[in-house]
């Protein structure tokens, strides 16, 4: 079977039913990790876990509402007693034109991409705290939390939030054995980048071909896929980097390189 680093380990990670997510889940599972997924969306669940097993535990809820969060705390820790990994991966897509935009729509983009984040963290941070080991937290942020672009008001801000969090939490919790990291994905191959108006795919306009392919914006000339980012979040989760806390890996293809 191999080496299982993460075996003996539980984590939860949020927004795991599909997408990046899920790849991380099914990365966990395989270095021996029990999992619990939760998530909005039980059919995309089903759709990519089949059921529920002994070591993965499916819970629908959402992270917007207090009773939502409280109800995965209930459950993780009624079944496993502990946990040893979260990550913060749950979020939703946003394009909205600035002469489009509003407080509403803003506020409803910072609570879903950036405010469960800090509430889920600060729900668990209890049971992540460890006299004998190093917890993780991993948040799931994005190169545009790092740089401006158009029509994405809500959410790189949102984004940019996650990665000043990160820091803060990095410090805050570092006395409790817990290392606190963010991924920064690049344009990576998920239902998230399905245009808006159901037209096709982001990655498939002659405008993203033009630019991020022919003209090597993307250096490593190919959008990421879900896998790409699944290793680099085993890494950040496992003892491997246990001396890494507060920092933001950019998992991009190179994009970020280029200004």
């Amino acid at each position: 079977m191999g080496e299982k680093p993460l075996l003996g380990k539980v984590a939860l990670v949020t927004g795991g039913a599909q997408g990046i997510g899920s790849f991380i889940v099914k990365r966990f599972l395989e270095g021996g990790a029990s999992v619990i997924i939760a998530d909005i969306d039980q059919d995309e669940f089903k759709r990519n876990f089949k059921k529920d097993t002994d070591n993965l535990l499916f819970i629908k809820a959402d992270l917007t509402h207090s009773d939502g969060i409280d109800k995965i705390y209930k459950q993780v820790y009624s079944k496993f007693k502990k946990l040893n990994i979260l990550v913060n991966n749950a979020s939703i897509l946003d394009a909205t034109p600035l002469k489009k935009l509003t407080m509403s729509h803003f506020n409803h983009v910072i609570n879903n991409n950036m405010n469960t984040v800090l509430s889920v963290t600060l729900k668990f941070i209890d049971i992540l705290k460890s006299k004998k080991e190093k917890n993780k937290i991993l948040n799931i942020s994005s190169i545009m939390g790092l740089r401006g672009s158009k029509d994405s008001i809500p959410y790189s801000t949102a984004k940019g939030g996650v990665i000043n969090l990160t820091r803060c939490l990095a410090v805050d919790l570092a006395k409790y054995n817990i290392n606190v990291n963010a991924i920064c994905p690049g344009f990576i191959n998920t239902r998230m980048a399905l245009l808006p108006d159901g037209s096709g795919h982001e990655y498939e306009t002659d405008m993203f071909k033009d630019v991020y392919l022919k003209h090597e914006r993307i250096p490593l000339i190919r959008t990421g896929k879900s896998e790409d980012i699944s290793g680099p979040a085993f890494f950040l989760c496992s003892k491997d980097s246990d001396y890494i806390t507060g920092q933001m890996l950019m998992v991009d293809g190179g994009i970020s390189a280029i200004f």
